[in-house]
């Protein structure tokens, strides 16, 4: 706590306040997702969003659009459906208590302590990953994370530490030591406050904690992507509510070019193949190969019908429009290569 007051951060925009909305917002922004880019999406979405009610009233594609880019897009579903349910079952004040948060959807348990404790001064413990790795170390933690057991350990451990008070800034001192000094790859190990009585520091062995064994599979993937152009707008439609960019606008995807162009060869227009890229997702190689298919500014009306056949929520928009909607951040970069003008 000392270390915190002196070192720690301390100008971040959403410390200094006791309002849960602005507290949880950063939460969920946080999560896998490093504090520089998360300042100019919790900034926007202030502008745009400046109170949980407003959220609340807010369509989906509205969220999904100011989220755009900033990836793990099941977050801001969550985030969507949980000022839902404050603003229709807790009259529009967040709940007061961690077990009380917890019951929003996408709240989970460290999540729900980190708002209680800075918002209400509740004496309950934080567990996110930069804490998991700050105590494992400190503690030569052998539990392996990956087994719950061990994860259930490791939440005692952390509850047996909190001080009688200055939860908040225990708890800020946890994240910033975590954040800042007890990194993941390179450890600053002679800046750490704890290191004289860190057994990981003391056995020479920090990189060797946390203990995990079980790694995350990562998956293989192969799309076409068809990318359809007519009178300076591109066609858009809208992915499943399940899955991958589940509820973003996407482009119409295929398993290969080769069924695309058999899908669509009643299209007129030439379609031009372009060089495949992949795209790494959390569990997920993905290779994309777009084929742009600039259609003529005449276009037949089968045309338009079969497009409307294959995809009835589709819609044409234009770039620029369609770079203010939820899109994925590979069809940004796409649109934007392809006319740095409408970047935003």
């Amino acid at each position: 706590m000392r270390w915190q007051r002196v070192h720690g951060r301390h100008r971040l925009p959403w410390q200094g306040t006791r309002d849960p909305y602005r507290v949880w917002l950063s939460e969920v922004m946080l999560q896998q997702t490093q504090v520089t880019t998360v300042l100019d999406y919790y900034a926007r979405f202030l502008d745009r969003f400046p109170s949980v009610q407003q959220l609340a009233a807010a369509s989906q594609d509205e969220v999904l659009a100011l989220w755009s880019g900033l990836g793990y897009y099941s977050r801001a579903r969550n985030l969507h459906r949980a000022a839902q349910a404050v603003v229709l079952s807790h009259r529009g004040r967040f709940p007061d208590s961690a077990a009380g948060l917890q019951q929003l959807p996408g709240v989970g348990r460290s999540t729900a302590a980190a708002i209680a404790a800075f918002c209400h001064g509740e004496r309950v413990a934080i567990l996110d990953g930069n804490v998991k790795r700050v105590l494992a170390r400190a503690f030569a933690f052998d539990g392996d994370l990956s087994r719950a057991p061990e994860i259930e350990r490791l939440w005692a451990l952390a509850a047996s530490l909190l001080p009688a008070q200055g939860i908040e800034s225990y708890t800020q001192g946890l994240m910033d030591l975590g954040a800042s000094v007890c990194l993941s790859r390179a450890p600053r190990c002679e800046a750490c406050p704890v290191a004289s009585v860190c057994r990981a520091n003391a056995l020479r062995q920090v990189q060797a904690y946390p203990l995990k064994t079980r790694k995350l599979r990562r998956s293989v993937r192969h799309s076409a992507w068809l990318w359809l152009t007519h009178k300076g707008q591109v066609w858009l439609v809208p992915r499943p509510e399940q899955g991958v960019w589940a509820g973003l606008w996407s482009l119409p995807e295929f398993d290969a070019v080769d069924e695309a162009l058999q899908a669509l060869s009643s299209l007129p227009g030439e379609p031009q193949p372009l060089a495949p890229f992949v795209h790494k997702l959390t569990h997920l190689d993905w290779t994309l190969a777009p084929l742009h298919w600039p259609l003529p500014a005449r276009l037949p009306k089968a045309a338009a019908v079969c497009l409307q056949q294959l995809w009835p929520d589709g819609r044409w928009v234009t770039p620029s429009a369609a770079l203010a909607m939820g899109i994925p951040t590979p069809l940004r970069r796409l649109l934007t290569a392809a006319d740095p003008s409408v970047a935003v």
